[in-house]
């Protein structure tokens, strides 16, 4: 009964952010109150509980990225990185798109991909401006870049640092399982993306013009400001690189670094928090209600009971039920708390496999198809909720069907993709 209580009102809260007939932020405040006035979820816990409530490490990491991002901007970096990359590309729309994924690509395994989108996005908006033309396709191809960039390594995207430590899997382990499908999947993307977004390339000679007699170095307002900023931002990527060494989480590692950037940068507080996307804050944190309602009646981990039930000894069958049933899975709730809820059962399932390399190979599977996955729908992964967040706000607003007619297309190629993957190395 209380299962499928709160299954109505997920499909029917997901409803409306799909279709967006209503607020979304709106919608998910309406959802989670429901979910706590019916106690489909316990009030003790969906404040305090990491695993089955709001995800505190997700908020305030987007918390401090955002203030750092906030501080940055001030220094007009984002202009010049902006201008220079135009006239690297020449203005030549497809070569811009390229050269912007191939850039969040390479920095998402080596910081996570909201850290990443948030780095990039504001750069994206502004060179389109400059250029006049749309955002959209070049931030949507950008988010897709990062989920698929950020599955290479154990830190490039939050659900691998879930099941790297519930399997005891390394950063090395990562590099050697993930990285070489990763980097094959990001190339036949990029080619994909010359098809998808074909209707959308535009090229204004005069706007071109315009930005090509620009001197990039001008755009940056404030060079000792910037100096600092980098100085901190420095020991904040050095952080996040090493957080499992240092033992402190990436959350701890960016309110450090907000409050070392406001303390030497002496920025006016009210103005950085002016930059906070609240609502993105809001929104999430009214989704991990709504899934909390979700496991805590036992609907995910039924599910995941149900895509692993007879399957014998026939593994290859079970690492193909996980792989695309994380991707559809994933593609409907935010990877973090699927992946959290669903790490268990997974351990289960390898326990009985007696081959220690095959039940890596069902973890891997699992990783596969939660990362990528996270590009089905504009809600699948943090990333994506963040980088509409930010469109809306910059004017170059990115409905959810918008995103998502893209995101179904790239996540069936990249999990097909990855099926061949895991069935070539692993049960060849």
């Amino acid at each position: 009964m209380t299962a499928g209580l709160a299954l109505a009102i997920f499909v029917t809260a997901f409803f409306f952010i799909a279709t967006e007939r209503a607020d979304k932020v709106k919608v998910v405040l309406v959802a989670s109150a429901l979910m706590a006035v019916l106690q489909l979820v316990p009030g003790n816990e969906v404040f305090f509980s990491e695993h089955a409530g709001i995800d505190w490490n997700v908020i305030f990491l987007l918390f401090g990225m955002m203030i750092i991002v906030g501080i940055v901007k001030q220094t007009g970096i984002f202009d010049f990185l902006a201008i220079w990359a135009a006239k690297k590309a020449r203005g030549k729309p497809y070569r811009l798109m390229v050269m912007l994924m191939v850039i969040t690509a390479i920095a998402s395994p080596f910081l996570d991909n909201v850290t990443t989108i948030m780095l990039v996005a504001p750069v994206t908006i502004v060179v389109c401006n400059r250029l006049g033309i749309p955002a959209q396709p070049y931030l949507i191809a950008e988010v897709l870049a990062s989920n698929i960039g950020g599955a290479a390594t154990l830190i490039g995207d939050p659900p691998n640092i879930i099941i790297g430590s519930r399997a005891g899997l390394t950063f090395t382990d990562f590099l050697v399982h993930m990285t070489p499908v990763v980097v094959v999947v990001f190339v036949v993307f990029v080619f994909l993306t010359r098809v998808l977004f074909r209707g959308m390339f535009q090229y204004h000679p005069e706007q071109v013009a315009k930005v090509m007699a620009l001197q990039e170095r001008r755009a940056v307002t404030d060079p000792a400001m910037l100096r600092r900023c980098l100085a901190v931002f420095a020991l904040v990527i050095a952080g996040f690189s090493l957080h499992t060494v240092v033992h402190l989480d990436p959350a701890i590692v960016a309110m450090v670094g907000a409050g070392l950037m406001l303390l030497v940068t002496r920025a006016d507080v009210g103005e950085v928090l002016r930059e906070v996307e609240w609502r993105t804050l809001v929104f999430f944190m009214g989704l991990f209600v709504m899934v909390a309602g979700l496991v805590h009646t036992g609907v995910i981990e039924r599910a995941g009971s149900w895509a692993v039930q007879g399957f014998g000894d026939n593994y290859f069958l079970a690492a193909t039920a996980l792989l695309f049933g994380s991707s559809v899975l994933g593609a409907f709730f935010d990877n973090i708390p699927y992946v959290a809820t669903m790490s268990p059962v997974v351990e289960g399932m390898v326990a009985e496999v007696p081959d220690a390399a095959t039940g890596q190979a069902l973890w891997w599977s699992f990783a596969l198809g939660a990362d990528f996955g996270g590009n089905g729908t504009a809600v699948a992964a943090s990333a994506n909720v963040v980088a509409l967040g930010i469109a809306a706000r910059s004017g170059h607003r990115i409905s959810f069907w918008q995103f998502t007619r893209y995101g179904i297309v790239v996540t069936l190629l990249t999990t097909t993709m990855a099926w061949a993957y895991v069935w070539l190395r692993y049960f060849t």
